[in-house]
């Protein structure tokens, strides 16, 4: 009997835990102690991670979101310590990118230009903003390790989590669950966000005033989108051509008394020949006189590194797409869309163009085994749900992105509230020029443009992956909060 029922009970025995759903953890912390040297100075500090509820109407939880929150330990009193809220974008992005390259007090082990190199793994971030600033890196659902929980029927409704304004709503209800566990009411509060996650902060300013009535010092857009401001049409192609100079200087494919100057003076002079030159030719489409047309053609050739024939047979509106395949095509390889620094490989030099994005491929190679390890290791934060470097959160609702317009509205409302914009030259996704327009046309009145300030990095998306780079960036977000906070005592008011 014992040869007959054994093979039995292992058949059950293992079906049974097949079926086993991995469990999603609704409320938990786990919290270690840590120590980092940033500009000489050592600073103590304690790492919490966690996974918070997010609650419905009846108090029932719909998702538990995964974070990790840096605090300083010497510092009792946090009324005048800063919390910077951290988000990435995608959507669908895990706040993995600033988290463990940027401002945390751990970096990846890459090479000063932002390569990988092996073995994989994290050390200390001598840049980090943690000696000024408390952070939280917050994951969306869907994202890290958050995760939406299903109802008594084992349903999801979607419509509560993936779409602009669904994703700033519940995060502002979040976030006020956060900041009151945590006791920082009284502490002043920066948002920072890269790529899509500068939508996603630009709408929570205006939500978290209106809805939280918690009120902001600053937000900073890293590599911003267009955060619902237009830039169709001749605007649009014109805008193309100072980041097409960019990358072109890069890559030395530019006539030498170009490639002689300093990045930024060849930018001033293409950003100069754009506005008044090429975006009227432009707005005159099929009109335009053919003596405009050729001077057009021959100077964004001149600018852009790609043939005056290429630029005519695409009737002055070289894609983005294109540009990558182009630039380098003579030399057998593509140019990267987030960062035009990275190249790649295709089966075919010909084609409009690249295979695949050479930088993503290069950024997940370090990222993803160093993240993983570094939570459960270091930070001691253990589950067997998989890290989603990038989550299934599509099909994404776009309606109604008003979020440009609700960042001016939280800035008017709020006389404390100031705005800087990072960029990197070589990102071709989110450009520096398009980020430029952005602050330009964010307040038409103007009478908020001392709030609002601009830096630009010689580097592409995530500009602080290069070693110079993520000194200054860190140090001009250090800069920024310590210019933000007012004097105490100090009204606001107009």
């Amino acid at each position: 009997m014992k040869n007959i029922f054994t093979p039995l009970f292992l058949l059950v025995f293992i079906t049974t835990a097949w079926s086993q759903k991995v469990e999603i953890p609704v409320d938990t912390t786990v919290t270690t102690n840590h120590s980092v040297t940033i500009n000489s100075k050592n600073i103590d500090y304690t790492a919490t991670t966690g996974m918070q509820p997010l609650w419905n109407n009846d108090g029932e939880p719909i998702a538990s979101l995964f974070y990790t929150y840096y605090k300083r330990s010497d510092v009792k009193n946090t009324e005048n310590r800063p919390l910077v809220i951290s988000f990435n974008g995608g959507p669908g992005s895990a706040s993995v990118w600033m988290h463990v390259a940027y401002t945390g007090p751990r970096v990846l082990k890459i090479d000063d230009e932002g390569y990988p190199i092996q073995p994989y793994g994290i050390k200390e971030n001598p840049h980090s903003i943690l000696d000024v600033a408390d952070i939280v890196y917050v994951n969306p659902v869907n994202t890290g390790y958050s995760r939406p929980i299903p109802d008594e029927d084992g349903k999801v409704d979607r419509e509560k989590f993936f779409g602009v304004q669904a994703d700033i709503k519940y995060l502002a209800e979040w976030l006020n669950t956060f900041v009151s566990r945590n006791e920082r009411w009284l502490s002043p509060k920066y948002l920072i966000g890269e790529s899509y996650g500068t939508t996603r902060v630009s709408g929570l300013a205006l939500e978290l005033q209106n809805s939280q009535w918690m009120y902001l010092n600053g937000v900073i857009l890293v590599s911003p989108t267009e955060i619902g401001i237009d830039r169709d049409g001749p605007v649009g192609i014109a805008n193309r051509l100072p980041y097409f100079a960019a990358a072109a200087w890069y890559h030395d494919a530019l006539p030498a008394e170009l490639q002689n100057k300093e990045l930024e003076d060849l930018l001033e002079e293409v950003e100069e020949y754009t506005i008044n030159e090429l975006t009227p030719v432009l707005v005159k489409g099929g009109f335009t006189e053919t003596a405009k047309k050729e001077e057009a053609a021959e100077k964004m050739a001149y600018y852009s590194g790609i043939s005056k024939e290429v630029i005519l047979q695409n009737n002055l509106d070289v894609d983005y797409r294109f540009f990558w395949k182009e630039l380098k095509r003579k030399d057998g390889v593509t140019v990267g869309r987030l960062d035009s620094r990275y190249l790649g490989i295709d089966a075919k030099e010909a084609g409009d163009s690249p295979d695949y994005n050479a930088e993503l491929t290069s950024w997940l190679h370090s990222f993803t085994p160093a993240i993983n390890h570094y939570l459960r290791q270091d930070l001691n934060f253990k589950t067997d749900l998989k890290y989603y470097m990038f989550g299934p959160v599509h099909p994404w609702d776009r309606s109604g992105d008003n979020s440009g317009e609700n960042l001016r509205q939280a800035m008017a409302q709020n006389p404390n509230l100031d705005v800087m914009i990072q960029s990197g030259y070589f990102d071709g996704a989110t450009t520096y020029f398009n980020a430029k327009y952005t602050m330009w046309q964010l307040d038409p009145s103007g009478k908020m443009k001392d709030r609002l300030s601009f830096k630009g990095y010689e580097s592409g998306h995530m500009m602080y992956l290069r070693a110079e780079d993520l000194k200054n960036a860190n140090e001009d977000i250090r800069e920024f909060i310590e210019n933000s906070l007012p004097k105490e005592g100090a009204p606001a008011k107009y």
